[in-house]
């Protein structure tokens, strides 16, 4: 009877612990169904080759289960959100390469072995368990087991039925729930795909290029600056130090003659998988997620790429955190991408972040920019506020001082390792709210140096950071700042919501990314009024 009961105590809080992603600790509810049905199981059945052979699927099972409820864990603490194993199996890669630039490649690989023996050793643990219950020697131990078998079975059947069986107070069944709810999610999932393909079927017009004579002889610049939400600007913890650099920024720009409007747009999603954005903005749709983004790929829809081709613009993407094969971007049709490997750069790399942004506004304008007498119409990714947050840079103050970006050789190695950081959450929300503001500083520098009436500067959250950062219920808005010599430029803004200086409006719009290739349509599809 002991050993039934220990073993019961050790099935159950392992299977409770599946629920501590979900509740952020053991949850309010006491039996796991499942290890009521596991323990009288494997007392009831006699020795030999099937309870083994048993013993050895239930402690895999639970291994998975385990492995699942960690991903789910991640998924919240870093998407805002539950893992969906038929959206996001494909991020596994981006995982791996996230961990090999955060830290390191050995690192990265350490932390995946370690994962594989925990996962073993706990499969190996619950088999050898399971197997060591022996054979009840009495009646009392016999009913015991029956009624646990018994009771196991029949509260699962009314937790999940909702039949007129009793069920057990505070009893759920969190190994099975992991599995429905994957069961759900892809249903959904692939509900959600025919409503996306019906969209792009219905809407073929939606898709094809449109001129826009409007910015004709304009240079669109578009800046992504990553995981700039609107927490950075309305979240006191960080508002004070991101308040005060947009601050520094209107009073740059107004120095230099530029006007600027700010206002708000909803990212697609939290966390991370800026493509997802990137594609919402470009493409006038609403690119919630990984199935999303490659369905598009296989149409043929025309995007803001296409839209300033045809209006006569050079079209090109900077995208400085590109290091691997990235044939999607073949897909946008750009005149030119200059991933990592295209990009100079003689400086080190920081963590993550191969080259530091003011390097990539720096490349941009001297390389790139002025490569032939067309007006471009450019996207930049600009990284320097990708986690882990360390180091934080200085901005150069003599630009020309740049060059190829060998200048930063003397910041290499500085500040702490991203594995001390992380040991206190506090820090590492400091330090977001520092490369936030060490991001919008070098943009609002550039701006102020090189936009002029001939430019439209258009600075973009690709997305709000992990929920570590924003809290569970955080807005999906991104700010957004527009920049132009010409005021003229900046009126559709206005009338769209938008408000002059560098603090966008602090109530929640419903305009999401996907809007703003529309308004460009709406707004510059005619000959620009100084024209007509």
């Amino acid at each position: 009877m002991l050993r039934l009961f220990a073993t019961f105590a050790i099935l159950n809080a392992l299977l409770l612990g599946l629920e501590i992603p979900r509740h952020g600790g053991f949850g309010p509810n006491w039996v796991a169904l499942e290890a009521l049905v596991l323990a009288g199981l494997f007392t009831l059945m006699p020795p030999g080759r099937w309870s083994r052979g048993l013993a050895g699927v239930a402690a895999s099972l639970l291994a998975l289960l385990s492995l699942l409820a960690l991903a789910d864990g991640l998924a919240r603490m870093s998407l805002g959100r539950s893992l969906n194993l038929y959206l996001d199996y494909p991020l596994i890669r981006s995982v791996y390469h996230l961990m090999a630039g955060s830290v390191s490649v050995p690192g990265a690989i350490a932390a995946g072995v370690a994962l594989l023996l925990v996962v073993t050793g706990l499969a190996l643990f619950v088999r050898w368990l399971l197997l060591s219950l022996p054979a009840p020697r009495s009646p009392i131990a016999l009913a015991a087991g029956v009624a646990m078998l018994a009771a196991g079975i029949a509260g699962t059947t009314a937790f999940h039925a909702g039949t007129a069986l009793p069920s057990l107070p505070r009893a759920i069944t969190p190994g099975a729930t992991l599995v429905l709810d994957q069961l759900r999610f892809g249903r959904s999932a692939h509900s959600e795909r025919r409503e996306f393909e019906a969209l792009l079927a219905d809407e073929p017009d939606a898709g094809r290029a449109t001129p826009l004579p409007g910015l004709d002889g304009i240079d669109v610049i578009i800046g992504f600056i990553e995981s700039y939400g609107v927490s950075a600007l309305f979240d006191d913890r960080y508002a004070r130090v991101v308040g005060k650099q947009l601050e520094a920024i209107e009073q740059d720009v107004a120095a230099a003659g530029l006007h600027m409007v700010s206002g708000t747009l909803n990212a697609p999603m939290f966390g991370g998988q800026s493509w997802l954005a990137h594609a919402s903005l470009l493409t006038g749709l609403r690119v919630r997620n990984q199935m999303h983004y490659e369905f598009l790929l296989g149409t043929q829809r025309a995007s803001l790429v296409q839209d300033f081709q045809q209006t006569g613009h050079r079209t090109l993407a900077v995208m400085p955190a590109i290091t691997r094969p990235w044939p999607e971007g073949r897909w946008y049709g750009y005149d030119e991408i200059h991933e990592a490997s295209d990009i100079p750069y003689a400086g080190p790399e920081f963590n993550w972040v191969t080259m530091p942004d003011q390097f990539t506004w720096w490349h941009f304008e001297h390389s790139l920019r002025r490569g032939d007498d067309r007006p471009v119409f450019a996207k930049l990714a600009l990284i320097s506020s990708h986690a882990p947050w360390v180091p934080i840079l200085p901005v150069i103050e003599d630009w020309d001082q740049i060059g190829d970006g060998s200048v930063f050789l003397q910041w290499e190695g500085e500040g702490e390792t991203p594995e001390s950081l992380w040991r206190n959450h506090d820090r590492v929300r400091e330090h977001y709210a520092l490369s936030v503001a060490y991001a919008l500083e070098t943009a609002g520098r550039y701006a102020a140096r090189f936009t002029d009436s001939e430019t439209l500067l258009i600075l973009v959250g690709d997305h709000q950071p992990a929920p570590l950062i924003t809290g569970a219920d955080a807005s999906p808005g991104v700010p957004v700042h527009v920049f132009s010599g010409a005021p003229e430029l900046l009126e559709p803004f206005r009338d769209r919501g938008f408000v002059p200086g560098g603090r966008p409006p602090s109530e929640p719009t419903d305009a999401g990314m996907d809007r703003l290739r529309g308004w460009l349509q709406e707004a510059f599809g005619a000959p620009s009024p100084r024209e007509r």
